[in-house]
């Protein structure tokens, strides 16, 4: 037979190569902003257009390349950092593959400008689909610029993978920002379409972190430092109140590099115990700085993922050292009344023995007999059993059950009409209008007649679904129930969150809202919609609606679909909400006038139905 097999052609090469390192626009920003770092600019600018598919421009003002280093770069396995295997293991620096710029060349069209400081003239190469087109030599600035045109513009299937412009553009604007916090003392610039987004000049940890996040955050922001001897942690962490229900504002960095962790995650998360409800999660931004050669960063294409030659002693030190930071800062949960008394929201967590602990015996290191590894040493000195509380008569209050009326009900039917049921005679329509009457449980359930049984309603996920409809409604309709504010508020919001915001706005102020853009990062609230909770301040309920929104965009859902459910998810009534019986009443009408009141629109039962007759055959009739 015939040979077979046979070397690709580097173009080709270089475009399986591409497949792994450049995913999409993004991908691209973190290669140029890390060699820009690399090659020691103090002075970074990012220039993007049409979410980075027509052009990705990093500029920088750090040491440039001989003109045969520029025209090497492109080649691939072509690096500065590397000269043997065991340099691997004594990495600093962010790229030393030498995969990014000939992966970029393959799949892009790309100009790049660069001199040395003690050069008269430059160098220019234009490259497209790994083709040389033109080399010579050019006037410029100090440092390197390049720019990325037509972004897979050979590769027309992956170009069409791409996600819309706003969710792109999130991707590019969270890897400048991994790359600006980690280099404080870098001055960044990003312009979006010529729109400035972000303009940081050097400065220290703590106001990068707020020239990034939004001024809000500066009041949140808890510091945390701890070392030992080939390890050190330090930054910020969030404190308990302001946990999110999204990840976004999460940053894990090891030695300067922005790292994905859900171990080290896991750390933080079990650091704030009880301080923060299930689910949520704390902002924190935190540097891990240890010796190379006890990490491996040649684990995964991006490298963002690492291995530890020993995880345990890490997860322990950070947990240690979060826990230590929240006790001496003094965080502590406040107590909600609202809550139940056996809640351990409302038990007072002892913080500071518990750090104290972790800190002074739990780095001791005790080796496992029966398995010769390192272990943690934390365990509890006994376990208690525990004792039946005083108030346990509490845990079955009667008071809150509503009692029958004697005369009339009222029922509103949409929270704002009313009608009344007369209820003053002994006959059939009596008896039926008083088994209609439903009974809460927990503060979360709706408990309601049926002549066959009942229904056990979920109030939060019933109300999402009578909200949501009317949200896709107000779409069509044009015509969103608002109330103006007598003083208008203004909001500030993260860059990034801004942004979206601007995206979203027309849709936004559709469903009641009327917003409009202030200055760069800032926006004017004159209205809300009617059904909004007015004692929820504006910051926090646009602030609450776009991190509900950031959350269902994963679902790939039609835009306004997507922000119905947000709206729904983030004014629907909540758990531990006490509704009188003509609230009751009216949600469960509400409810099932709806065109699917089976399911919220997460797609989860709003009611469970219990059949008598099961009901009978459970008590063996």
């Amino acid at each position: 037979m015939a040979d077979i097999i046979q070397l690709l052609p580097d173009s080709i090469a270089n475009q399986i190569a591409a497949g792994e390192v450049v995913q999409r626009p993004a991908s691209v920003v973190k290669e140029l902003l890390e060699n820009a770092i690399d090659a020691g600019g103090t002075k970074i600018k990012l220039i993007i257009k049409d979410a980075g598919k027509q052009l990705i421009q990093v500029i920088d003002n750090g040491c440039g390349m001989s003109e045969t280093d520029a025209r090497l770069c492109f080649e691939r396995h072509a690096t500065s950092k590397i000269k043997q295997a065991a340099d691997l293991f004594a990495i600093r620096t962010m790229g030393f593959r030498g995969e990014a710029m000939a992966s970029i060349a393959a799949i892009a069209q790309v100009e790049l400008k660069t001199r040395q400081k003690n050069s008269s003239l430059g160098t220019r190469i234009v490259i497209a689909g790994s083709e040389i087109k033109i080399q010579e030599p050019c006037q410029c600035a100090v440092g390197t610029s390049i720019a990325v045109k037509n972004l897979f513009f050979n590769v027309p299937a992956r170009r069409n993978f791409l996600k819309s412009r706003p969710v792109e553009t999130r991707h590019i604007v969270d890897e400048f920002q991994r790359v600006a916090l980690a280099n404080p003392q870098v001055h960044f610039n990003l312009l979006n379409n010529t729109t400035p987004l972000f303009h940081l000049p050097t400065t220290n940890l703590r106001k990068r972190i707020v020239g990034l996040l939004g001024h809000n955050v500066n009041e949140r922001l808890v510091p945390v430092e701890q070392e030992i001897d080939f390890l050190r942690i330090y930054g910020f962490i969030g404190k308990p109140e302001f946990a999110r229900k999204t990840r976004g504002e999460q940053y894990f960095f090891v030695n300067e590099r922005f790292i994905k962790s859900s171990y080290l995650n896991h750390a933080v998360i079990n650091a704030y115990e009880d301080l923060i409800a299930p689910k949520t999660h704390p902002l924190y931004v935190l540097f891990i700085d240890i010796d190379p050669a006890r990490i491996d960063v040649n684990v995964h294409p991006t490298k963002q993922e690492i291995n530890f030659d020993n995880e345990q002693v890490v997860y322990n030190l950070v947990k240690a050292t979060v826990r230590q930071a929240l006790a001496v800062h003094n965080i502590t949960p406040s107590i909600n009344f609202d809550i139940d008394a056996n809640s351990p929201f409302n038990q007072p967590p002892t913080f500071r023995k518990k750090a104290h602990k972790d800190l002074v015996t739990g780095l001791n290191l005790t080796t496992n007999p029966s398995t010769s590894k390192q272990s943690w040493s934390n365990t509890p000195a006994s376990f208690k059993k525990p004792k039946v509380p005083k108030n346990w008569e509490d845990l079955y209050p009667t008071d809150d059950l509503p009692p029958l009326p004697k005369t009339t009900i009222t029922i509103k039917s949409d929270f704002s009409k009313q009608k009344k049921l007369p209820l003053n005679t002994e006959d059939a329509a009596t008896q039926e209008a008083v088994n209609r009457i439903p009974h809460q449980i927990h503060q979360r359930y709706i408990l309601s007649h049926l002549k066959s049984g009942f229904i056990l309603i979920d109030q939060q996920a019933a109300h999402e679904r009578i909200l949501f409809e009317q949200y896709v409604k107000a779409f069509d309709k044009q015509q969103p129930s608002k109330q103006q504010l007598l003083f208008p508020q203004t909001l500030e919001l993260p860059p990034a969150d801004a942004q979206l915001l601007k995206d979203i706005l027309t849709d936004v102020n559709a469903l009641g809202y009327d917003i409009q853009e202030f200055g760069q990062h800032t926006f004017v609230v004159h209205g809300i919609p009617s059904d909004v909770n007015t004692n929820v301040e504006e910051q926090t309920a646009i602030e609450s609606l776009l991190e509900q929104y950031k959350q269902n965009v994963a679902l790939k859902l039609d835009r306004r679909q997507t922000l119905a459910r947000a709206m729904a998810r983030n004014n629907a009534l909540k758990v531990g909400k006490k509704l009188s019986i003509e609230e009751m009443i009216t949600l469960v009408d509400q409810l099932f006038a709806c065109e699917k009141p089976m399911l919220a629109p997460n797609g989860k039962p709003t009611f469970i139905k219990y059949k008598l007759d099961d009901i009978e055959k459970r008590f063996g009739r």
